[in-house]
């Protein structure tokens, strides 16, 4: 399954992993082995650039993503959050399925009733998994 592209979906998601390495004493990450273990409803904040009308660059935001289910490589989920750098819109919202990898999280909480019931329902906006 092909992951978020900047050119082709508008957005896409920043290396967690590689902001750690780049300042292990200001960007912290959980242990890999915790992202490992997440399962459907618990929740993983991603970095997420954006493309912005007159922004060559495109903005980053934060934002948490309910898990869905595991893959080889992390995750399928859904956006949990309402970007704040762009109108809503009908391919990129709360609800959004996206795939994302271990390397991709860079916070973790624990899911309660009302994610657990989110990561079961029908995806709002889904991703196309086909390409």
């Amino acid at each position: 399954m092909r992951g978020p592209d900047f050119e082709r979906d508008g957005w896409c998601l920043e290396d967690g992993e590689e902001r750690h390495r780049a300042a292990p004493a200001s960007f912290h990450v959980p242990d890999l082995a915790v992202r490992k273990l997440l399962q459907p409803g618990d929740l993983a904040k991603l970095i997420f650039k954006i493309a912005v009308e007159g922004d060559e660059y495109g903005a980053v935001e934060r934002m948490w993503v309910i898990v869905r289910e595991r893959t080889a490589t992390g995750y399928v989920g859904m956006l949990d959050n309402e970007p704040n750098s762009i109108s809503e819109n009908g391919q990129f919202w709360r609800g959004t399925e996206l795939p994302f990898e271990y390397r991709h999280i860079i916070a973790v909480a624990d899911a309660d009733e009302a994610s657990i019931a989110l990561a079961r329902a029908p995806v709002q906006i889904p991703w196309d998994r086909s390409s």
